[in-house]
């Protein structure tokens, strides 16, 4: 038995893992590299396996780093099931065709400007794929044991975002049976919106992700955190400029600002949500809300004082706008979509607030805005940073190392050996560090390598296809 790490590996995105018994390969995620240049461009060259070659696919959730390769996949040849929840399948839906529209609408502004170096330049993958990719998608529900691929899966609630889950596969090779869990993205413990995730089921290999690896979620509230700042803003007059992933993130936002302004502390101002993306996750959200699964109310997503602008010429609006005003826009980390437009707008303008509200990986115009970055460049152009900026710690739906030690804990045994993956460099080093302290093996593999299960994990060298 084979464990091939084709993305997710020394970096936070691209999550990728290969599993392979005699001819059967299951795929755990297809997700999308974001971030450098050097990252992105990885989504171009061949995945380091033959997607033909891929039996089934099981999909933890429906962040674009987990799942925003599938339609790429399924251009190259993969013909076989998808597997995932129905609330991931709901959201991949969302988020699929929006990345596909982005990637169409980036290659034709590039192309119709002429600052892109390919001509002409072209989409990674179109809103066809997108929808051949959805059609392959099989929903199947928590804790109920089913075939993938010849080996056996089950789906445990992560507690990340809506629908999220861990994989429990096990594989029988040679007379023994191995057990593997791969945990997607871990959500917090008395985290806001969702479920704690489930316990994790004895295995003997956890493949695990490191985002928050070497740091712990502040404990100062998040509605402090915001409440000084934007009040500042608004009371000047000045806009607010909120990046904010589509996927739980935009809603918890809104959460926070409708009790904000519930109870007084912010001024009431228009809040207009310029994402047909988020919009269509709200709808989602708002009907799970108020469930054992969700800590939240119709009321805190669906306020009057939100405004909805789903058409581009809605979103345009904006610009003629002047504050006091809340926009909240995708992508998070600023790196395609709506939002790069109000932020060419309003990053110049001293009167206005930039508040990043999740992580930046590095490279993306977050983390250089973060790292203080003068000038930004968007469009062909060079843009001066000279509007106020704020990162909100806590926001974020990742466990941190405190999190993610307790629920490598939770269960009545330990695995054998431990993958850190989906994270970058430092903190994969520092929870690998932390956990080999307590008696674990700990293992931070590359990207493309691959190991083989004879009785213990050996690195073994990357087949090329």
């Amino acid at each position: 038995m084979k464990l091939g790490f084709h993305g997710g590996a020394g970096t936070v995105t691209g999550s990728r893992f290969l599993l392979e018994s005699g001819r059967r390969r299951l795929l755990i995620d297809c997700g999308m590299f974001q971030g450098l240049k050097e990252l992105r461009l990885l989504n171009w060259r061949k995945p380091g396996f033959n997607p033909r070659s891929v039996d089934a696919i099981l999909l933890t959730h429906a962040h674009i780093d987990h799942s925003g390769y599938l339609p790429r996949l399924v251009r190259d040849g993969f013909r076989g099931p998808i597997y995932c929840t129905q609330a991931t399948r709901e959201l991949a839906g969302i988020l699929l065709r929006d990345a596909a529209k982005i990637q169409e609408e980036d290659a034709e502004y590039a192309n119709r400007k002429g600052f892109s170096k390919h001509k002409p330049a072209l989409p990674l993958f179109t809103l066809h794929d997108a929808e051949r990719a959805l059609a392959l998608i099989e929903t199947r529900p928590l804790r109920q044991r089913f075939a993938a691929a010849g080996f056996e899966a089950t789906l445990y609630d992560a507690g990340h975002i809506l629908g999220s889950t861990f994989a429990e596969v096990r594989g029988e090779e040679g007379g023994s049976v191995e057990t593997l869990v791969f945990s997607g993205d871990i959500g917090r413990y008395d985290g806001p919106m969702h479920a704690d995730p489930a316990v994790l089921p004895a295995c003997d290999t956890l493949i695990m992700e490191s985002t928050y690896g070497d740091r712990r979620h502040p404990d100062l509230p998040m509605e402090v955190q915001l409440e000084a700042p934007l009040r500042q803003t608004l009371s000047r007059g000045g806009t607010v400029l909120i990046p904010a992933f589509a996927v739980a993130r935009a809603q918890h936002v809104l959460m926070l600002l409708h009790r904000l302004m519930d109870a007084g502390r912010l001024p009431r101002v228009p809040v207009h949500l310029d994402s047909p993306m988020a919009i269509d996750v709200t709808s989602i959200y708002r009907r799970n809300a108020e469930t054992e699964h969700l800590e939240l109310s119709r009321e805190d997503l669906y306020g009057e004082w939100v405004r909805f602008h789903r058409t581009v010429p809605q979103s345009m609006e904006l610009n003629a706008l002047a504050g006091p005003r809340i926009i909240i826009a995708s992508s998070g980390m600023m790196t395609g979509g709506r939002v790069l437009h109000h932020l060419k707008r309003l990053l110049p303008d001293e009167k206005s607030l930039i508040v990043l509200v999740g992580y930046q990986a590095a490279g993306t115009r977050g983390r250089k805005l973060q790292e203080g970055a003068q000038f930004i460049r968007m469009h062909g152009r060079e843009v001066p940073a000279k509007a106020r900026l704020i990162s909100v710690e806590g926001l974020s739906a990742h466990a941190d190392a405190d999190d993610l030690e307790r629920w490598l804990f939770s269960g009545a045994t330990p695995p054998r050996t431990v993958f850190l993956v989906h994270g970058e460099p430092e903190s994969a080093k520092a929870l690998a560090a932390r956990l080999a302290s307590r008696g674990l093996d700990v293992r931070v593999p590359a990207l493309d390598e691959t190991f083989e299960l004879e009785g213990a994990w050996r690195s073994a060298q990357v087949e090329q296809l």
